[in-house]
């Protein structure tokens, strides 16, 4: 699920990186592109009244739980197929990996939304696989089957490979949040711009697997049969991901998302030991370095997780659509945001029924703390009308 988070989109770091687009070179390991925002704690940090927190969008002042005038929106899988604009580009650009590993097509993909819609906010157009190549982990994408890792983890020894995420390797995804925060700095409505990750057990899926499943036996048998294999990968993925999510953070990125895609595909009592101590690795790791942005969490079939997902420390649980939003409020509680959870089939329907489907959540969700999306991706073939009249309907609902 990339994000725009759809892991079966991936593009080829041989058609260029987007360096030579901005005229850059390559960085040494561990350097910052000179795009790079500067990102501080006090910058970060909301809340504190004047000028700086005017300026502070409203969906992450939302995600902290901060006063706002309406509930923010944005949508997961927001630029895709479904945007004539995208598939005439990827006509041009066939290959994912290009698209989303090229620094201007990022900049322009995850500027296609806002020009049509004008959501809360935009999420960079990339994958959450797109750091594993930087950490020793190559991957290719085929269009039609998805992910391909053609030597996956299977014992102790082929740990060795994988290293500390490399960030000269990963210098596009920098580039495009620092050229995205400045595209929409003067805009009426400033909306976030936001970065996204993987959670560690999601991208050992790919990892162990070699390839997209439905069932999950090698990796679920692996966790069984040498837990320490599984334990030795997690703690990779983590420790790199989470200085991904900093890395994000300091070239432009307002909030982060963690994705556990296929954590829902696992008892509570797995997810427990094998999906949350590593997200918990990763939200400390934000919450230390940069203790004003937001970080959300979010799992496909959750339903069995929404108390444990608040444990990890997220600001903000993200809900599928399988949830009824007041119950999942009377499960968190105020002390946390959500975000959610409209059905992405409501889409296909009348203006009237996305409409009671809005209104249905923001009325259960309440006016603290809450981030209007879907509860999972646009589906291809969405109406771009239906996703106009959705944000525009959520910005006639002032609290």
């Amino acid at each position: 699920m990339a994000c725009n988070a759809r892991v079966v989109q991936g593009g080829s770091r041989g058609m260029g990186s987007g360096l030579e687009a901005r005229g850059g070179l390559p960085l040494p390991r561990g350097r910052k592109s000179a795009l790079v925002h500067a990102s501080t704690s006090e910058e970060a940090v909301v809340g504190s009244g004047g000028a700086e927190d005017a300026k502070t969008p409203r969906l992450v002042k939302a995600a902290l739980g901060q006063p706002v005038d309406r509930a923010p929106a944005w949508m997961m899988r927001q630029a895709g197929r479904y945007q004539k604009a995208y598939r005439d580009l990827s006509a041009k650009y066939p290959g994912f990996r290009q698209r989303s590993e090229t620094t201007d097509l990022i900049v322009d993909i995850t500027l296609q939304p806002w020009r049509s819609f004008k959501p809360d906010g935009l999420i960079l157009f990339s994958d959450i696989l797109t750091p594993l190549n930087a950490m020793g982990i190559p991957f290719e994408i085929d269009e039609s089957k998805g992910p391909i890792i053609d030597d996956p983890v299977t014992q102790l020894s082929d740990l060795d490979k994988i290293h500390a995420i490399e960030f000269d390797k990963v210098s596009f995804v920098g580039e495009a949040l620092s050229i995205l925060r400045d595209e929409v700095k003067s805009a009426a409505d400033v909306p976030a711009v936001l970065g996204f990750v993987g959670a560690p057990w999601t991208l050992a899926t790919y990892v162990v697997e070699g390839k997209s499943t439905n069932a999950y036996k090698i990796i679920k048998c692996l966790c069984d049969s040498d837990p320490g294999v599984m334990h030795g990968l997690l703690q990779r993925l983590a420790e790199s991901i989470a200085l991904y999510c900093t890395f994000q953070i300091e070239a432009g990125a307002q909030a982060i998302q963690v994705f556990d895609s296929w954590g829902g595909q696992l008892p509570p009592a797995m997810w427990d030991v094998f999906s949350a101590p590593y997200i918990k690795h990763i939200v400390d790791h934000v919450k230390q370095k940069h203790p004003g942005v937001p970080v959300t969490l979010y799992a496909n079939g959750s339903g069995g997780l929404l108390e444990r997902m608040k444990a990890t420390g997220a600001d903000v649980i993200g809900l599928d659509w399988t949830l009824d939003m007041g119950d999942a409020r009377a499960r968190l509680g105020d002390s946390v945001s959500v975000q959610g959870n409209v059905d992405p089939v409501t889409l296909f329907s009348t203006k009237a029924g996305i409409e009671a489907a809005i209104d249905d959540c923001i009325a259960k969700a309440g006016t603290t703390g809450h981030v209007l999306n879907l509860g999972h991706g646009v589906m291809v073939g969405t109406p771009e009308e239906s996703v106009a009249h959705f944000f525009e309907y959520n910005r006639s609902k002032l609290y």
